[in-house]
């Protein structure tokens, strides 16, 4: 049987990752297939890529490198990205992995002009989001948790935006039939999302944010998660 591939893009960071582990096992603790069938290959640390006849279906994790520094595992992935998009192999791209997504596919990411957004936020759906196989059982509204400086711009020809926020208009897309981006971490929960926030704010302005204002307004994303379910329920049939 096809398993679902991890495509690890970076890791979290150490004190985060001592408490609640790494992206990987978030995705797959949030997922509703069994730990059996996902295999991890960090692409960041050189693994190389699967060949996509063995892929049921891809997530792509996180990052925190820049899709803008255009490095050469990323580069790659980026292709490989793309060829999977072309044979519809079930996609869903998270934060990094969205806005590498977008611009492999002829898209823009770059620095967002607002600066980093980050904390738990509101995000609403678009009226195309409707008829999309893995949202439209979600609400019109939901809270998601999100960290990004960087985001995609402008999309892809032929990609369809599903969800939006005021920082973000590009908060969601589809491209093709089953090849999904989201700017937000439906893998986060509340204890990640609170290490985020201390940690970044070690060493980032937080856009006239305080530490202790992001921090009491975290709370659980059940909707937001809910999406690595319905991704996996889609790879499974």
């Amino acid at each position: 049987m096809k398993k679902i591939y991890i495509i690890k893009t970076g890791s979290t960071f150490k004190a985060t990752r001592d408490e609640f582990q790494d992206f990987e096992e978030w995705i797959i603790e949030r997922s509703s297939a069994s730990r059996s069938g996902f295999v991890t290959v960090d692409v960041q640390a050189g693994e190389p890529l699967p060949d996509l006849d063995l892929c049921g279906g891809i997530i792509v994790t996180g990052s925190h490198s820049m899709v803008t520094d255009e490095e050469g595992w990323s580069q790659t992935t980026g292709e490989w990205l793309a060829d999977a998009v072309v044979r519809e192999v079930p996609l869903l791209a998270i934060c990094y992995g969205h806005q590498l997504l977008a611009k492999a596919l002829g898209g823009v990411s770059d620095y967002h002009g607002s600066g980093m957004e980050i904390g738990t936020v509101g995000i609403a759906l678009c009226e195309e989001a409707r008829d999309d196989l893995l949202f439209c059982d979600m609400p019109g509204s939901f809270d998601a948790h999100t960290i990004h400086s960087q985001t995609v711009l402008t999309l892809p020809d032929g990609a369809i935006r599903l969800a939006s926020n005021a920082h973000d208009t590009n908060h969601a897309f589809r491209v093709g039939r089953n090849a999904w981006g989201v700017q937000f971490h439906p893998e986060f929960g509340k204890g990640i999302m609170d290490s985020y926030i201390k940690e970044v704010s070690k060493t980032h302005d937080l856009d006239g944010y305080t530490q202790a204002a992001l921090l009491e307004n975290t709370r659980e994303t059940h909707e937001a998660t809910s999406l690595l379910k319905r991704f996996t329920r889609i790879v499974l049939g």
